[in-house]
């Protein structure tokens, strides 16, 4: 009875004991050390991620550059004439690249009017008419199209195109279409046709893979709405879907343009390699990318090497230009679906 009240006078007091107090002054430095480490970890991400970005821009500058200065003697020796004249007389120094230009604008003009509507009707099948189950197989074995090397494709059109080109098809354009001129002249399988040909089905995966990228952003109000009003099918499919479409597709065509332009291996090894302006398809040729390919290990004179160097930059620049102008036309489309999905 005495110890009892010696015991409650000296009894701690709970929440004097508590740890509480302590441990937020403890932690409260912690906090501000980890904010102030987020925030330095949060500035260099943003800096990398600038620089990853501003090295592109600064790579394409130095090639632009390059491109520029190893051209500059053959700028200043023939100025736009050089763009004008089909003469490549390297031996008098006498240098034109019109005839390259020529063989390079046939050539991817060609395979895109023989990609454009297998593309757009493989895309067409796969995004509305394919079968769940096989849609996902035929988009595969076509995005595989895009992954064989070039030089594949050109020895498979030295063994395989040239040998049918040569028995079949071109005695039978010869025969029944000599009267329109693109067709006439000796038919050895290889030039300009061959070169379109395997063009075409190297661009055949972009145009297609965009081209359904696109189909697909089309909403599905715009189908059933088509469909609501007794439309058919196909009436379905060309005003709801293409129509909406047209400017994606547009697109993808430039984009295998650009593609086609920039070939090179495949192209060198069917399209004959004779700076010559021809209007039979029969008739070999020569692009852009494949004198450069040809001539540049064998250039012996600074005119001559500025020439071909002033040659890919003409290329580079056409093919950016393109570039640029695909991609402008596929955000529209993409960036206007977006706006609608969202509204």
């Amino acid at each position: 009875m005495n110890g009892s009240p010696l015991k409650a006078r000296y009894r701690p007091d709970p929440a004097a004991a508590s740890p509480t107090p302590v441990a937020e002054t403890i932690q409260v430095p912690r906090r501000k050390i980890h904010l102030k480490s987020s925030r330095f970890a949060d500035a260099g991400f943003r800096y990398l991620m600038l620089g990853c970005a501003l090295s592109v821009l600064a790579i394409v500058a130095l090639i632009v550059r390059e491109l520029v200065l190893r051209s500059t003697l053959s700028l200043h020796a023939f100025g736009l004439k050089f763009f004008m004249t089909q003469s490549w007389d390297p031996v008098n120094g006498d240098f034109g690249a019109l005839a390259f230009i020529y063989g390079t604008l046939v050539s991817s003009l060609l395979a895109l009017i023989l990609a454009v509507p297998l593309s757009v009707g493989v895309a067409t099948f796969t995004t509305e008419l394919c079968p769940r189950r096989l849609r996902g197989l035929l988009s595969y074995v076509v995005e595989l199209l895009a992954a064989i090397p070039s030089v594949i494709y050109g020895l498979w059109g030295i063994f395989v195109l040239v040998p049918i080109l040569r028995q079949y098809v071109e005695p039978f354009l010869a025969k029944y279409f000599k009267w329109t001129g693109l067709f006439e002249g000796p038919q050895f399988g290889i030039g300009m046709l061959a070169a379109g040909m395997i063009l075409a089905i190297m661009i055949i995966p972009i145009i297609t893979s965009i081209t359904r990228e696109v189909m697909s952003a089309v909403p599905t109000a715009q189908r059933e709405g088509v469909l609501a009003i007794g439309a058919t099918r196909w009436e379905m499919i060309r005003v709801g879907v293409l129509r909406n479409a047209r400017t994606g597709i547009m697109g993808a065509i430039i984009l295998g343009l650009g593609r086609a332009l920039g070939e090179t291996i495949a192209v060198t090894m069917l399209i004959g390699n004779r700076p010559e302006i021809a209007k039979s398809l029969f008739a070999p040729g020569y692009t852009l990318a494949s004198v450069i390919a040809n001539e540049f290990s064998e250039a012996t004179g600074d005119l001559y090497l500025s020439a071909l160097v002033e040659i890919g930059l003409a290329l580079f620049l056409i093919t950016l230009l393109v570039n640029i102008v695909a991609q402008l036309m596929v955000w529209s489309i993409t960036r206007g679906s977006a706006q609608r999905a969202t509204a």
